[in-house]
């Protein structure tokens, strides 16, 4: 009887229903700020009678990998062009259901405290994925510090780069591993969400940021079956809910900014 009980609840679970019945919608997600911010929505959800299931993730590609098999309904970590690349190169059945927030990304130095600084031959570090590591060449064209042979090539790359007037080196990094950098390059372009997490404060501590009109939203995304979900478009409504946008403005105080 008991085994007969846990293969019941794992097949409930299997189909999107907990042991009190009610709906529960799955969602992989970073840390910061993501999952603070899902933290947020659980309570409006649960009022509904849907349980969110958070699963934390420290990558960017086994999110999207469980949402394309299934395994999860949806995922809250990436922006549209890094999406955008991922369907694109792995034929994912993976679809935007909502635009959030954006994040700044920016450039951070333990060396440096102003771009003027940046000497001759300095080494950056940036992301080492096509959208990011684009994205933070653009951030330093846009500040003077290079030139792109397309000044708007989303995904450029260092060997894109038209003019290196203080032949800066880049050392493209993973993404999570770029605030550890610090202390063995000259600087670094940071996601948000990982600045954050190292105690990193986008306003205070950044060399320079991207503008509040940035491309770069970060989205709930689903599969085509798991985006049909009344589930799914609870969440989306919950998430662009004021309490959210309320949330979001007073916890990171211009370093996360709504996009609703």
């Amino acid at each position: 009887m008991k085994k007969l009980t846990v293969l019941f609840a794992a097949l409930s679970l299997a189909c999107g229903i907990n042991a009190q019945g009610k709906e529960v919608i799955s969602v992989g997600s970073t840390p910061v700020p993501h999952v603070e911010i899902l933290e947020v929505v659980k309570p409006i959800l649960e009022k509904q009678g849907i349980e969110l299931k958070i699963v934390e993730f420290n990558d960017y590609i086994q999110p999207n990998l469980s949402v394309a098999d299934g395994q999860l309904d949806t995922n809250y970590f990436q922006h549209r062009p890094y999406l955008a690349s991922f369907v694109k190169d792995h034929k994912s059945d993976l679809v935007e259901v909502a635009g959030v927030h954006i994040e700044p990304m920016g450039l951070y130095s333990k060396k440096f405290k102003s771009l003027d600084e940046i000497k001759e031959g300095a080494t950056i570090a940036i992301p080492n994925d096509p959208t990011n590591g684009a994205r933070a060449l653009l951030l330093l064209q846009s500040n003077g510090l290079l030139t792109l042979d397309d000044p708007k090539n989303i995904t450029a790359t260092p060997l894109d780069i038209k003019e290196n007037k203080k032949k800066l080196q880049f050392k493209e990094l993973e993404a999570a591993q770029l605030p550890r950098s610090l202390d063995d390059v000259d600087a670094a372009v940071i996601n948000t969400n990982y600045a954050i997490a190292a105690k990193l404060n986008p306003i205070k501590d950044s060399l320079v940021i991207e503008k509040s009109d940035s491309p770069y939203v970060n989205v709930l995304v689903a599969n085509s079956k798991s985006a049909k979900k009344e589930g799914v478009k609870a969440l989306v409504n919950a998430l662009k809910s004021d309490e959210v946008k309320k949330f979001i403005n007073d916890k990171y105080q211009g370093a996360v900014v709504p996009a609703f």
